[in-house]
């Protein structure tokens, strides 16, 4: 990873993580005072996201160490390692929200004051600004975690916005709509466990090695076949470690090559792969005999 990479994606994890903090503090305090169920359950994702940031950020700097005898491919996998750990954690952010909203539900409690909605209100705003400026950085770095932490400040914003619309119902309603509160965090958990599910599949497929886009692997054949001396490209694997791509790939040869002209060719495929797409590391060629056509 690129220092310039790290330093973007540590940059908005950090300020992610701060926001996080003072908002979860605020959220949790303005929930108790105001007998919010459902701004208590936002505050508890808050704390969570605050957590997910830590992985974030320990991942990344992880992803960024070059390899070394026990990982000769590098350490890209924290990345989506810790993609899946986070989207693991809003699945169990969204159970303990709808568990407590549940609760509220079973066992009345008062109506929540106005004010609850304000602070509601200011929160959306915030996530939803935090959410765009992550989502930018993760798409133009490539950074699964990233955009994962990103999601999870949309997230926040969404069950921002179910608790502020059950508080106003139930502000609206009276005593007798007080549950509004608390069928606004289920909702909200609904919300939170389909996108936690969403960002736990592609981090999943990272981790199996799963092809990043079956069209690229067509695209680097294409290059190798372009390279003087390639007749064919028998199989073209591609899987990712992080921000980068490796390759491995079978090249046929005229069989009658020397040894040296065949090693000469295999590194000319390589080069003529990494120019092209700056984002495949390695390029591992096996050399094989062309099959020779009958006369």
């Amino acid at each position: 990873m690129s220092d310039h990479r790290l330093q973007r994606s540590l940059r908005a994890t950090f300020l992610g993580m701060a926001v996080n903090t003072l908002l979860a503090g605020g959220k949790f305090l303005a929930g108790i005072f105001g007998h919010s169920h459902a701004l208590v359950a936002d505050a508890v994702e808050s704390f969570a996201d605050v957590l997910g940031s830590l992985i974030v950020w320990r991942s990344l700097v992880v992803a960024a160490k070059p390899a070394d005898e026990d990982h000769p491919y590098g350490h890209g996998k924290a990345e989506p390692l810790a993609a899946a750990v986070i989207s693991s954690m809003l699945l169990l952010a969204a159970a303990g929200i709808a568990a407590k909203a549940l609760e509220g539900i079973l066992n009345p409690h008062e109506s929540p004051e106005p004010f609850t909605l304000a602070v509601l209100l200011g929160v959306i705003l915030i996530k939803e600004l935090l959410y765009r400026f992550a989502a930018r950085v993760g798409h133009e770095e490539q950074s699964t975690v990233v955009k994962t932490d990103a999601w999870h400040h949309r997230s926040d914003a969404i069950t921002s916005l179910a608790a502020a619309i059950g508080i106003t119902v139930a502000l609206i309603g009276g005593k007798d709509y007080a549950r509004a509160d608390d069928v606004a965090a289920i909702v909200a958990a609904g919300i939170i466990a389909w996108n936690g599910w969403q960002l736990l599949k592609p981090a999943l497929s990272e981790l199996m090695d799963t092809v990043p886009d079956p069209a690229l692997r067509g695209r680097i054949a294409a290059i190798a076949e372009k390279v003087p001396d390639v007749r064919a490209v028998e199989k073209c694997l591609v899987r990712k470690m992080g921000y980068h791509l490796f390759v491995d790939m079978h090249v046929h040869v005229d069989p009658q090559m020397t040894v040296d002209r065949a090693h000469r060719v295999a590194h000319a495929v390589k080069d003529a792969v990494r120019k092209e797409l700056p984002v495949v590391y390695d390029v591992l060629v096996h050399i094989e005999p062309a099959k020779v056509r009958a006369a």
